[in-house]
């Protein structure tokens, strides 16, 4: 009767023990990612600054995954828990000690990755506090959990560390989520920079076609509509916030100086690269911008970007 039990069981087990071990990968790595993305917003490198702009789309992605499958992996723990009260023998399956030992195993290659790279680091005099502070981060949450689940599977009982890990874990994942929403803002304000972004590359756009346009016509459109090209199908973009054309002002047209204008709804970050395409030699890529209508100055090199019938 009990062996028909155990069976019985055998699809729960495997179920509840895969999807506790995998939200925990899950939930570990999403941690130790977001921590990451603090230390690069803090400690920034001027050598990643593309990165560190577009890292707020990750940032979102790492709180969604920790407010979602943190909180799975701890029910699913306590339920667990509440069937090895029950069926002692649950706690004793295959399935469980298996996938405890591939934990610690991994979490052991880890560390060990981990104090091998900090160690190279070091002989090759490239120590910095970004990469201390990285490698810490991962080698306290693989050590953390190593030591949980060594603890655990030398026991006949749960281990009485169950209920402290939650709280701890649990403390320090609120704070680094709340403490996200510093960073990226509040989902109102994604949506502006959203907005924001897409302007800054709707003018690149309309900029790389002003100069295609002087090559092919020797002269500078008159208005933007002139940009438009049923053959190519382009068309002319327009402010997808609230569906008005962007401004564009010939300075002086023997000179090829133009100014290309939006309303941008908050001010640009240090972190924003500063193209959001390929770098176009002879025209300056700077996109910052304050809040409010904001005007961009540019001039053509005519050496740079001569015409298409004088190139040879």
């Amino acid at each position: 009767m009990e062996e028909t039990q155990i069976k019985r069981n055998i699809p729960r087990d495997l179920f509840l023990h895969l999807l506790a071990i995998v939200t925990l990968y899950w939930s570990s790595i999403s941690f130790v990612a977001l921590l990451w993305r603090y230390i690069n917003y803090f400690f920034p490198d001027v050598l990643n600054y593309i990165a560190v702009y577009y890292a707020s789309g990750l940032i979102r992605f790492l709180v969604s995954s920790l407010i979602i499958v943190f909180p799975v992996f701890v029910l699913v723990s306590w339920y667990l828990n509440k069937i090895y009260a029950r069926e002692a023998v649950v706690r004793e399956s295959k399935i469980r000690k298996w996938l405890i030992y591939l934990t610690l195993f991994i979490t052991s290659l880890v560390i060990i990755g981990d104090l091998v790279s900090v160690i190279n680091t070091f002989l090759g005099g490239e120590i910095k506090v970004r990469f201390i502070l990285k490698a810490l981060s991962v080698l306290v949450v693989a050590a953390a959990v190593f030591w949980y689940y060594i603890d655990d599977v030398r026991k006949e009982s749960p281990t009485k560390l169950a209920k402290p890990f939650a709280w701890v874990s649990g403390i320090l994942v609120l704070a680094v989520v709340v403490g996200a929403f510093f960073i990226i803002g509040s989902p109102q304000t994604a949506r502006l920079i959203e907005f924001d972004v897409q302007k800054a590359n709707d003018l690149q756009n309309i900029q790389s076609q002003i100069v295609n346009y002087w090559q092919s016509k020797e002269r500078l459109p008159a208005v933007l509509s002139d940009l438009n090209d049923p053959i190519s199908g382009f068309k002319v973009p327009v402010d997808l916030q609230n569906n008005a054309p962007y401004e564009y002002i010939v300075k002086n047209a023997a000179t090829l100086s133009f100014q290309l204008c939006a309303n941008f709804n908050k001010p640009s970050q240090d972190t924003t690269p500063r193209m959001l395409y390929p770098v176009q030699a002879g025209i300056d890529q700077n996109w910052n911008h304050s809040e409010g209508r904001v005007c961009f100055d540019r001039t053509i090199d005519r050496q740079l970007y001569p015409p298409f019938s004088k190139i040879k």
